[in-house]
């Protein structure tokens, strides 16, 4: 039996319009003959060469990334096009050749590819679980069901565009103080490594006896000198270490908790995964997810350990025919207010719209703490700022008192 060759192909639809694809086929023949069967006129058929190879050639993490945002355009258009009563073969066409991002055209070709083999598009779409979620499948899945398809996709990319949002919230929060971090950082290196020294120098040459801050200020910059490599290894190290750390389920259980009582971030990182999991429930349940199914992906995207073990509890309660708001007020990281909301939707059937108000309200807190973090930080950072520099350099002069008695 001859090898499957890969076949580029340009064609017409039975409108007139122009699509081009790959189609794996024994002979050119034979791919002809398949297009024609799919309702298109084959304009031109041709064997992928090394050079098509080449030029499709990506770098893993780099070229491929497909980002939220991509994905909520991606399924707003998809929605309008359903909803104008194209097909979904046809609206995928459309929308390869018109997606900026390639990675995510090239993956809407492949969508389109299996949709024309049969399959149905919520199989199709979780093939591809790096750029399509469980929440984003499951939804699509209840929205073929329902018959709603456009209806669920349009709910998708409001959903999407406000995880966004929250996102780019939460790091125009933790930007400042970051940067600010990194520049203490290298002023201290800068001092330890080229100013310090001098002064070393200067104090052997007099004699006597430092004192014990200066001394502590010129063994630190002893170590930095003549190990400086090893200090980058070992910070290097410790932060590698620390990253595998926090991906293990212990690991990130005991980050999770001291994160929710950090000073200053705690409240911003609690908001935050109230946030996550109040939107992604309200949409999972207003499009007709199964409520264990939805509960299940709302642990995997909540975004916080403390929170997913509140959901997993839930769940088990759900599973002995329990209502949702008991086994999460038994958790002190959901607050009453969500709870008695959540007991609300449930007992007036409105559950989506409860946790939809929920969600609206914590954005909305997210947001006032971003504003509150980001004018407390700033003066907060220049005054940390100010001390560390102004202890060294006192440091470094303290023995000046003596030099005068030492001289004399």
């Amino acid at each position: 039996m001859a090898a499957a060759l890969t076949f580029a192909y340009k064609v017409r639809d039975k409108s007139g319009r122009l699509l081009e694809g790959t189609l794996e086929g024994a002979s050119m023949s034979l791919v002809a003959a398949k297009l024609q069967e799919m309702g298109y006129t084959p304009i031109s058929i041709e064997p992928r060469s090394n050079a098509s190879f080449q030029r499709d050639l990506k770098i893993p993490g780099l070229t491929d990334k497909v980002k939220l945002k991509d994905t909520a355009v991606f399924a707003r258009q998809f929605a309008t096009m359903i909803n104008s009563g194209l097909t979904l073969v046809r609206s995928l066409g459309i929308l390869s050749e018109q997606t900026e991002n390639k990675a995510l055209a090239k993956v809407i070709g492949e969508l389109r590819g299996d949709i024309e083999k049969g399959s149905s598009l919520s199989v199709a779409l979780g093939k591809h679980p790096k750029i399509f979620t469980p929440l984003f499948v499951s939804m699509v899945r209840s929205g073929e069901v329902s018959g709603s398809l456009d209806e669920v996709l349009l709910t998708l990319a409001t959903t999407i565009e406000s995880q966004v949002e929250l996102r780019r919230r939460v790091k125009s929060a933790m930007t400042y103080p970051a940067m600010v971090m990194v520049l203490i950082s290298i002023i201290f290196t800068a001092m330890l490594i080229f100013v310090v020294p001098q002064f070393k120098s200067m104090y052997a040459a007099l004699g006597g006896t430092l004192p014990l801050p200066t001394r502590i200020l010129l063994t630190v910059s002893n170590i930095f000198v003549h190990t400086f490599y090893l200090v980058v290894l070992v910070v290097g190290g410790a932060f590698y270490a620390f990253r595998r750390w926090i991906k293990t389920k212990k690991g990130r259980e005991i980050y999770d908790t001291v994160a929710l009582k950090a000073p200053v971030f705690g409240g911003l990182v609690h908001k935050t995964a109230l946030a996550r999991f109040s939107r992604t429930l309200s949409s999972l349940v207003r499009t007709g997810v199964p409520i264990l199914e939805s509960l299940e992906i709302v642990k995997d995207t909540c975004g916080n350990a403390v929170v997913a073990a509140a959901v997993i509890d839930c769940q088990d309660a759900v599973r002995r025919g329990e209502p949702l708001a008991r086994p999460l007020s038994q958790h002190e990281v959901i607050p009453p207010m969500v709870t008695q909301m959540i007991s609300v939707g449930e007992e007036s059937g409105a559950l989506d719209t409860m946790l939809g108000k929920v969600a609206d309200f914590y954005d909305q807190e997210v947001a006032a703490t971003v504003e509150a973090l980001t004018s407390l930080i700033e003066p907060l950072l220049v005054a940390v700022m100010g001390v560390a520099v102004g202890a060294m350099v006192i440091s470094l002069y303290m023995p000046m008192f003596n030099i005068i008695k030492l001289i004399k």
